[in-house]
């Protein structure tokens, strides 16, 4: 079993002050036995506010002091931050602790539902995975859910889990998407997903920039078949729970889906009947 923790909270404007949460959001999911902790994606700061003049590298004092929170818990843990690239920056994922010190940048930008993030972000372009306790994680944040083959070159590369920080943009049917989207990325790729989301500005009084996609809460840990393994709601919350990587196997050779794949599939020819 893998203990991890989700640290469903609201990033303010502020790295400083979102580094205290880390701090004690930590504590807390450690204190509970939690080998890997999840922040949300925009944890460093959160989106509707200029990210270029708080961007800084991953040896930067921010990723530096959550290195040194991890070391001091012994734990590993992902956390949402913007690194500088040039005149944009990079939507990266903070992975650190346990011997490690990496980051991710997301793959797939959120040029969608009326925001344009390649606007200001220049895309990753290549899958992280990383090893805690004998368990590959692979990463993906936010809008990547909507890409099953990423979820799917993870579990290729060895991850029984997929690790899932977001600040996933409100709206009609957006709640419903969410949940059926992390389910689904379980299921077609025979991982655990672990979707740790930005908790609802609203459930706070927080206010935040209205077209910002600034979280809905309802971070959701997701088992290889496609089942609600964990919960929460919108508010702010840390969720702890214990995974077991062998399902991950389980539902492969069930499913077949990794095994059945056809790739390479052309666009439909036409005939006539």
């Amino acid at each position: 079993m893998l203990r991890v923790g989700l640290c469903q909270l609201t990033s303010s404007a502020d790295p400083a002050e979102n580094l205290r949460l880390v701090r004690e959001w930590t504590a807390s999911a450690a204190a509970r036995g939690a080998r890997v902790v999840v922040f949300p994606e925009a944890t460093m700061a959160r989106f509707g506010v200029p990210l270029a003049p708080l961007a800084e590298p991953l040896d930067g004092p921010w990723a530096q002091a959550v290195r040194e929170i991890a070391d001091e818990a012994g734990v590993l843990i992902v956390a949402g931050m913007f690194t500088p690239d040039g005149e944009r920056i990079r939507n990266t994922l903070l992975i650190t602790g346990l011997g490690l010190h990496l980051g991710y940048d997301k793959i797939h930008l959120y040029d969608a539902f009326g925001f344009r993030e390649s606007d200001t972000v220049a895309p990753g372009s290549r899958p992280v995975t990383a090893t805690v306790d004998g368990v590959t994680l692979g990463f993906a944040t936010c809008y990547d859910v909507r890409f099953p083959e990423l979820f799917q070159t993870l579990a290729d590369a060895g991850s029984s889990v997929v690790v899932l920080p977001t600040s996933w943009g409100a709206g009609k049917g957006k709640r419903e998407q969410w949940e059926l989207l992390v389910r689904a990325r379980a299921l077609d790729s025979g991982t655990w997903v672990l979707g740790c989301d930005q908790a609802d500005p609203a459930a706070t009084g927080v206010e935040v920039h209205p077209k910002a996609p600034t979280g809905i809460g309802y971070s959701t840990v997701a088992d290889p078949f496609g089942g609600v393994h964990a919960q929460l709601d919108a508010a702010p919350d840390l969720l702890v729970t214990d995974i077991d990587p062998t399902h991950a196997e389980a539902s492969r050779k069930a499913t077949g889906v990794l095994a059945n794949r056809i790739s390479g599939l052309g666009r439909p020819s036409k005939r006539a009947d």
